[in-house]
């Protein structure tokens, strides 16, 4: 008889995730949902089917009584506007009860930097070693490209419903139509460049800016794009 050699059928791993975080720095649930609904009107194809951390360490020291986040209906606005709620952190045990009741998990209560932003993006886990990775071909509407070992190089055009991500900075030799989001682990300092900016969304350490926001003087034109005072600024070059 000859032995079957094993071979396992799942592996898990640690990985480098790109992930939303929703800070609640207080808890008027009808402020939250006007500003919610605000945040995403800006940008709907961005948040479409983004998986979601819930943040509630700032709401733990709230000292207004009789006033707390609901959850359920926190979580029920979010999946109404297209995103995915996945996990909540810096939950009290109430909070802990009632998210897995959500079918959410909980991620452990180590304390979180204080949020710039009341919706912004972040990374969940330590960054990689900075490596460039080269992309040759055109990138078309649906494709999703990620660098998250340093920089991501573009030798083509980023088309209309792509969406390219880096760890660092984006150097797009074309036009860029599509959404760049660089610095995903929350680098400032990293920057997007492009040959022709017609893009539908620019992002750089959570901050972005849509398409309908960009000055007039740099569309179609080669730009580049950084944060300076906490927002983003887009440069002719």
């Amino acid at each position: 008889m000859y032995s079957i050699p094993y071979k396992p059928a799942i592996e898990f791993k640690g990985n480098l995730l790109t992930l939303m975080v929703l800070h609640l720095l207080e808890c008027n649930n009808e402020k939250i949902a006007k500003q919610l609904a605000e945040k995403i009107s800006q940008a709907p194809g961005f948040f479409q089917h983004a998986p979601v951390v819930i943040d509630l360490f700032a709401v733990q020291d709230n000292e207004e009584e009789n006033e707390e986040i609901d959850l359920p209906e926190l979580v029920k606005s979010l999946r109404d506007y297209g995103l995915i709620p996945v996990a909540v952190r810096g939950c009290n045990p109430q909070q802990h009860e009632i998210a897995l009741s959500l079918d959410l998990g909980i991620l452990a209560n180590t304390k979180s930097v204080r949020p710039r932003r009341y919706l912004e993006s972040e990374t969940v886990a330590a960054p990689a070693p900075s490596a460039s990775k080269i992309v040759t071909l055109p990138i078309r509407s649906g494709q999703q490209v990620i660098a998250l070992e340093g920089d991501l190089i573009a030798l083509s055009t980023v088309s209309h419903g792509a969406e390219i991500l880096a760890l660092r900075h984006i150097h797009i030799y074309g036009a860029l139509r599509g959404r760049a989001l660089a610095g995903v682990n929350g680098d400032e300092k990293a920057r997007i460049f492009c040959l022709q900016l017609n893009a539908e969304l620019l992002s750089i350490a959570g901050r972005y800016l849509v398409n309908e926001d960009f000055p007039k003087n740099v569309r179609g034109k080669a730009a580049q794009i950084y944060l300076e005072e906490d927002s983003l600024k887009i440069q002719a070059l």
